[in-house]
């Protein structure tokens, strides 16, 4: 049976993770995350969860399509061509797949996510 999933409820997976152990990835800072999985569906092409993020700077993944909405804390996206966009708490976001570019952890971020990935 499938039930409502609760992105403000504990996960039933979590994770931690420190990006400066991904080389070549941060460029500034040294972010560590914590990822909470509440939902792991269309054979681990559908993720959705919630996520915390340190200050730093990283090169962003690719590969996939992410909606956000940032719950606290500030972060900014910037293309590979300078574009910059800053968000906070309320703000929502997509991320296309094929979008180059950093992510920008400004004070320690919190967010809701839901990823498909090709």
């Amino acid at each position: 049976m499938s039930h409502v999933i609760n992105l403000s409820t504990a996960a039933a997976d979590t994770s931690e993770r420190r990006l400066a152990d991904e080389p070549g990835r941060v460029s500034d800072g040294d972010p560590h995350q914590q990822i909470g999985l509440h939902y792991d569906g269309a054979g681990g092409r559908l993720k959705a969860g919630s996520w915390v993020s340190t200050p730093g700077r990283w090169q962003a993944f690719t590969g996939r399509d992410e909606y956000c909405y940032i719950l606290r804390g500030r972060c900014a996206l910037i293309h590979e061509d300078g574009h910059r966009q800053e968000f906070g708490p309320g703000d929502s976001f997509l991320i296309p797949n094929g979008f180059r570019g950093h992510w920008e952890v400004l004070e320690t971020c919190e967010k809701h996510f839901v990823i498909f990935q090709e």
